[in-house]
Formats: structure tokens, C-alpha cells, sequence
């Protein structure tokens, strides 16, 4: 394990210098977009931190190929070149999407090429461990890993919309699944040194290499050259472990483990997932296109319902390791009984912290309703000031026809001139 924690260390380090190099040089050439009515942030930042770590990639995969401990995993090198060529292809669209905003059908189609790249180069789904069943038609094998490649893809991008959230989800998921490539070989006796893991060490390590520089407040993002980067990574990881797995030896015993590598990515990003499945059926039912831009995924919602974006993300964080360690600790710990145990407890704590800021505004509209203050109840509402305050502002910005203005302009003089029948008699708090 201490080969991956050097990579992970390596990866990190030429990471962070590159995005701290390449954010200079975007400051001081502008090289960054304007910012659009869904992002959350209000000040123009980069999104090149992407390209960043794709450097650090290459620099990764670069020092890896030099450890003669990797040898087995360099040993193929056609695989290794395909992930490249298919990073390389994302990255750069993605880059080119951050700055002129591609058609989506652009973007879906250097998906599905980026999947092909690693189909045909190795890295597919060759085999599943149900029953030992083997995926004999090369179209069908091509299929299924291009529509994972997809799905695990926009799954990603989907999330990244608050300070340090891709980043730290991808962390959680591939250090999980680090963990569980590693100690696969003892229950299936493969290499503990695989491509899998390496790819998995990789994306840890130039994430966090990332993270300090877009934790809230962020200076910059990833970009979808970043977001798409690391989900085709975390696609390439999961498709590349099953391929390692040979279903006609998997003993009844050993079924678990074989069958985690598909388990766990879906575990660890079930909400991701989630949220694009959500965002997929909401655009359709609407009649647009499934990847349209909005602001009501499920990070949005949680700002909506009060969370901070800090407290939003830790959230997502809280979620991926309750759900992401649950299923590990099936791999890892006995009794068996244990981890649902350990998932459930997890799963409850995260469900009360999730919907808390609920109570805290139903509590304050019961205060306000109960205040004998009448019109003054601002002081004990803050959510009713902040709704009549957003009113004004959409309605101070929404341009309505000059001779409507007028109309209303003067009614009210002529109203401010009526006398008010209702005050033609002294009440007892004039008097006073």
C-alpha cells in the first residue's frame, strides 16, 4: 500500500503546483467566463483547475510506469495509452465547454467516443459475477462499458456546483474503492498491483491536490474538463477490476467480493446518480434537453432549504462515506450483520441532518405567526423579509409597457386624494 500512498502524495503535489500556477495565469489574462444565473458564486473564477489535473495525471501514470512494483500494470501498454487518448479527448472538450458552452450533443458524442477509446483498447466489461456469467458478444461488452462510461460521467458533472464537492466525493469514492482493489487479491488471489488501483490512487491524489484551492470560499473550479475527467477515471477504474476477475473461479464465498466492483461505484454515488436520474426526468417532462442547464439539483435544494454551502457539502461527504463504507465493510468485516448495522445508524444520522434546517424554519414561521406585533413581525421572520426582498428585486428588474406605469401611478394619486371613510371617526388610539 505504500507504492499508492507515494503516487497519491506525487499526484497531489504537481497537482496543487499546477492549479496554483495555472490560476495565476488565468487571473492575470482573464481567462475565465462570466458568470451565469445558475452558479451559485457571484464573482468570476477559472475553470481550468480541469487541466491541472490532467498534467498531473500524465505525471502520475508517468512516475507509476518508472516503480517496478507497477511493472504487471504497464505490462499492457495498449490500455494505458487508451485511457490517455480518452482523457484527453474529455479534457479538451470540457475546456472548450467551460469557455463557449458546446451543444450537449457535442459533448454526449465525445462521451460516447471516449468510451469506445477504452473499449477498444482493453479496458471493457468482459465479465459479471452473476453466476459466472460472461459477456461472449464483443457489441454487447462495448455497450455496457460505454454506457457506464456515460452514466458515471454526467453523473459527476451533474454534482459540481458547490466549493469542493466533486473533489471531495471523488476522494471518498476512490479511496474506497482503493481500499477494496487492494484487498481483493487475497479473496480472488489477483495482483494487489492493478490498474484499477492505480487509477483509483491517482484520482485521490490529484483531487487533493485540488481541494485547497476550491474549498469554500473557492478561487477556482474544475470545470467540466475536471468533472468529466474524474468520472471517466472512476468509470475506467470500476470497468478495469472487473476485467481482473475471472467468473468460472468465483466460489460461492467469494461472489460478494467479486461482485462489490459493481456494487461499490453505484453505492458511493447513489446520490449523484440520484440527482441525474432526477435532473434527466425533470428536463424531459419538460421538454427540454436531458442535459440542459437548471438550478434544481439536489445541492441547489439543500442552499434552498437553508444549509450553507459548506454544510451542503459536508453532507454530500457524509452521505458517500456512510453509503461508500457501508459496502465495504460487507467486503471487510464479520460478522455480517455488523455493517448494515454501522450503514443503517450512518444512513439515519445523515436523513436527520439533511431535513434539520426544516424544523429550524417551521419553528420560526410559528414564532412569527404567534408575534403580537403585527406589521412588525419582520424583526421575527426573517424568511417572510427575505421573500418580500427577492420580490422586489425580480420586480424592480422585470420591465413592464411605460403606459401601464402611468396607469398605476396615477391611480394611486387619485387614491391618495380620497378621503379614508374609515377614519372619519376618531378612534380611541387617535384620541390618545
Amino acid at each position: 500500500m505504500r507504492f499508492y500512498g507515494l503516487i497519491i502524495a506525487l499526484a497531489a503535489v504537481v497537482s496543487f503546483v499546477l492549479c496554483v500556477a495555472i490560476y495565476k495565469l488565468a487571473m492575470r489574462y482573464r481567462w475565465y467566463p462570466a458568470v451565469r444565473e445558475r452558479d451559485v458564486h457571484r464573482t468570476p473564477k477559472p475553470r481550468l483547475g480541469g487541466l491541472a489535473m490532467y498534467f498531473a495525471f500524465l505525471a502520475a501514470l508517468a512516475i507509476a510506469s518508472q516503480i517496478g512494483w507497477f511493472g504487471i500494470v504497464f505490462a499492457a501498454p495498449g490500455r494505458i495509452f487508451g485511457l490517455i487518448g480518452a482523457v484527453t479527448l474529455i479534457v479538451v472538450v470540457g475546456v472548450i465547454d467551460d469557455f463557449v458552452d458546446l451543444d450537449w450533443m457535442i459533448k454526449l458524442a465525445a462521451q460516447i467516443v471516449a468510451g469506445l477509446i477504452l473499449a477498444f483498447n482493453g479496458v471493457a466489461i468482459t465479465s459479471l459475477p452473476i453466476g459466472g456469467l460472461t459477456v461472449t458478444s464483443q457489441w454487447m461488452s462495448i455497450a455496457i462499458t460505454v454506457l457506464l462510461v456515460v452514466l458515471v460521467m454526467n453523473a459527476v458533472n451533474f454534482i459540481d456546483g458547490l466549493d469542493g464537492l466533486v473533489a471531495g466525493v471523488a476522494i471518498i469514492a476512490n479511496g474506497v474503492f482503493l481500499v477494496y482493489s487492494f484487498f481483493l487479491s487475497d479473496a480472488m488471489e489477483t495482483s494487489r498491483f492493478s490498474l484499477a488501483a492505480l487509477i483509483s490512487a491517482i484520482v485521490v491524489g490529484i483531487c487533493l491536490g485540488f481541494l485547497p484551492l476550491n474549498w469554500n470560499p473557492s478561487r477556482m473550479f474544475m470545470g467540466d474538463g475536471g468533472a468529466l475527467q474524474v468520472g471517466l477515471l472512476m468509470a475506467a477504474s470500476t470497468i478495469a477490476v472487473t476485467g481482473e476477475v475471472d467468473p468460472s473461479l468465483i466460489s460461492r464465498d467469494a461472489l460478494f467480493p467479486a461482485f462489490l466492483p459493481l456494487i461499490l461505484p453505484f453505492a458511493v454515488l447513489i446520490v449523484p446518480l440520484m440527482d441525474f436520474t432526477l435532473a434527466v426526468v425533470r428536463r424531459l417532462g419538460a421538454g427540454k434537453s436531458p442535459f440542459s442547464a437548471d438550478r434544481k439539483h439536489l445541492h441547489h435544494r439543500l442552499l434552498d432549504m437553508g444549509h450553507t454551502q459548506r454544510r451542503a457539502v459536508l453532507l454530500f461527504y457524509a452521505w458517500a462515506i456512510v453509503i461508500g463504507g457501508g459496502a465495504l465493510l460487507m467486503f471487510l468485516v464479520r460478522p455480517v450483520w455488523v455493517a448494515p448495522l454501522v450503514m443503517g445508524s450512518g444512513l439515519v444520522l445523515c436523513t436527520v441532518l439533511t431535513v434539520a434546517p426544516l424544523s429550524q424554519r417551521k419553528r420560526l414561521e410559528t414564532r412569527a405567526q404567534r408575534s403580537p406585533y403585527g406589521d412588525d413581525d419582520d424583526e421575527f421572520d426573517p424568511l417572510d423579509r427575505l421573500g418580500r426582498e427577492e420580490s422586489d428585486r425580480v420586480r424592480a428588474n422585470t420591465p413592464a409597457p411605460v403606459a401601464l406605469k402611468k396607469r398605476i401611478r396615477r391611480l394611486a394619486r387619485r387614491d391618495s386624494t380620497k378621503p379614508d371613510p374609515s377614519r372619519s371617526q376618531p378612534r380611541p388610539e387617535d384620541e390618545e
